[in-house]
């Protein structure tokens, strides 16, 4: 009998990481996520997930502490070998982060250290220290945004990070083809999650302004990312690599 894939999610205890470990465990891959703060949340996705009929588990993760990597690769290698009789994973998706909404002018070096070290520097050296359990043949999945394409006022720090993880990504593809990993990035529009303080979600007047600028006429969920992620971790991509996609219901197009 064939083991069913395993996939890691980071942050996958709310918001677009939570639909992201359910629409993989809806496509029967085993998953471990990891979590910032909130273990409640975090043992709700996990029994969400094993209602769905496969394995999952949580472990504790600050991105921005690279001093915490080596640890936490420890404790997923050892989630790995002692409850799957595995040493590597088939997906890895870097998604955790948060976002600010602040002017040019009035962000701060700590502000931007703060996003460098949550969306890319956290990202490139966690994925670097995770080469090792991730399988010759395996996907890696990077989250940008939107705001890499087009531009709002009070983003520039946090859409200038996810324009290196676009680029980092390409390198990623190039430079893991020879063992068959694929690298794609999903750039989500904006999403009515708690992401950001919750505005997408809460502030009518922005809500109104981005489906008037969306083809599809309204703000996204967290339900419309997921699965454009679950399918890249799947066999149905097998030839997607390098490559950008856009979630965004056609904003600003």
């Amino acid at each position: 009998m064939q083991k069913r894939k395993i996939a890691f999610v980071s942050g996958g205890s709310r918001g677009l990481g939570r639909d992201m470990a359910l629409n993989l465990a809806a496509n029967q891959q085993d998953v471990i996520f990891s979590y910032h703060q909130n273990k409640a949340a975090a043992d709700q996705v996990k029994s969400e997930i094993e209602a769905l009929g496969v394995q999952a588990h949580a472990i504790q993760l600050d991105s921005r502490d690279l001093s915490s990597f080596d640890n936490f690769i420890d404790q997923l290698s050892s989630i790995l070998k002692n409850h799957f009789d595995r040493n590597q994973l088939d997906a890895w998706v870097n998604n955790a982060g948060t976002g600010i909404y602040k002017p040019f002018v009035e962000t701060s070096e700590a502000d931007f250290d703060e996003m460098m070290n949550i969306h890319f520097k956290g990202v490139y050296f966690l994925t670097q220290k995770a080469l090792p359990i991730i399988k010759d043949g395996g996907s890696i999945v990077n989250i940008s945004s939107g705001l890499a394409r087009f531009s709002f006022p009070g983003s520039s720090a946090y859409a200038s990070m996810k324009g290196a993880i676009e680029v980092f990504t390409r390198y990623l593809a190039k430079e893991l083809g020879p063992r068959g990993i694929r690298a794609n990035v999903v750039a989500p529009g904006a999403i009515a999650t708690d992401f950001g303080g919750g505005s997408n979600r809460d502030d009518e007047q922005k809500r109104q302004h981005i489906a008037n600028i969306t083809a599809l006429g309204r703000v996204g969920e967290a339900e419309d990312i997921g699965s454009v992620v679950a399918f890249l971790c799947s066999e149905a991509s097998h030839w997607l690599t390098a490559q950008r996609i856009e979630a965004s219901g056609g904003t600003l197009i």
